[in-house]
């Protein structure tokens, strides 16, 4: 996998001047999430998992224990 076969996209919501903003992309069975200034840092994780992820921080009750993972082959 290289760089140019993911499509990265970010909300239409985000105004930020700098660019600064979460980008998601599709890969296979799973979610990629990365922040638009430090593109090279990735967080893979399943649909599911993001899900939660984004209901955990929309509550406050997210913090560094999360584990990200892509989903395994079977």
């Amino acid at each position: 996998m290289t760089a140019v076969d993911i499509a990265w996209r970010k909300s239409s919501f985000s105004e930020d001047s700098d660019g600064n903003c979460i980008e998601l992309a599709q890969h296979g069975e799973g979610v990629l999430m990365r922040e638009s200034d430090a593109p090279g840092a990735v967080m893979a994780a399943h649909a599911h998992g993001l899900r939660m992820l984004i209901a955990a921080v929309k509550a406050g009750t997210a913090d560094s224990t999360w584990a990200w993972h892509m989903p395994s082959k079977r």
